[in-house]
Parts: C-alpha cells; structure tokens; sequence
C-alpha cells in the first residue's frame, strides 16, 4: 500500500509544478456573507487557494472535483478557499445554487489579490503548506479528487 501512495506522488508532482515564485502573497478577503478570511489563520493546515469566475467555463467544470476533495478531507488539516475575481455577488450565488460547495468563496471584488498571487490565468490554483507557504500551483483544470493529488496534499499535512 506504501507503495502505491508513493508512486502516486510523482503522477501528482506532474500535475501540481512546485511553487518558485517568491514568498506567499497576503490573502486577507471576505465571504459571501461578509466573513474575513485571512490565509495567515489557516496555519497549520494545508490550503488549497483557487482563483476563479463564473465565466471561466473550466473554472465552472473543476468547482465539483474541489469539493469531492474537500469532503473526502473532512476532519483533516485541510481547507479550501475559492477567490472570484471581481463578479457580482448575485452572479456567484445563482451559480453556487446550482453547483454547491461546502468551503468558503471569498470576493476579491478590486483583483488586487488575484494580481498579488500571480494569478494571470484561470482557473489557478496554489496549494499552501502548513507552514504558510506555497507548494505546488496549477493552472487549468483539474480533477482534484484524483488519488494521487489527494496523496499529495495528504503528504503535505504531516
């Protein structure tokens, strides 16, 4: 069994290119309902960040698989924030109404923090360690709730 886990992390690291982009930009946002979420108080936890829009079809396609991954983690140091970029709050509600997730979607109404994160294409996707910083990014989109990617954020989270 070890070792199926562990050739399933070079399959994942494939997918997900460390991160060498310089240290972990500030994320500090609101909710949908007005919460303030700062990555700094998700210590301790692997973070999956996940800039995206309702208009970026692939984001629209990935947003299940994220919470397939979510729910197959519950109970573990693990969390998922979804940065929109700059929509309307009534657009993402009509479209959590038909696609429901269980993690917080965060506004980042000015794109100030989709700029800081590099973020230049979506859907994009940093995996921060439990340290606070970043691991791994993606850019496109992916099925998160695969073994091996989920293998490898449970490797983060020891």
């Amino acid at each position: 069994m070890l070792g199926l886990a562990l050739a399933a992390a070079p399959a994942a690291a494939e997918v997900l290119k460390p991160w060498t982009g310089g240290a972990t930009p500030a994320l500090e946002l609101s909710d949908l309902r007005g919460t303030k979420h700062r990555l700094a108080d998700y210590r301790g936890k692997v973070v999956l960040v996940n800039f995206w829009a309702t208009w970026c079809v692939p984001c629209r396609e990935e947003m299940p698989s994220l919470e397939r991954l979510r729910a197959s983690l519950e109970g573990r140091p693990f969390v998922v924030l979804a940065v929109n970029l700059a929509e309307p709050q009534s657009r993402i509600r009509k479209f959590l109404e038909a696609v429901p997730v269980g993690f917080p979607v965060l506004l980042d109404q000015d794109s100030q923090t989709t700029r800081a994160w590099q973020a230049k294409l979506l859907p994009a996707t940093y995996i921060v360690g439990t340290d606070g910083r970043i691991r791994y990014r993606h850019v496109g989109e992916l099925d998160w709730s695969k073994p091996e990617v989920r293998d490898l954020i449970l490797g983060l989270a020891k």
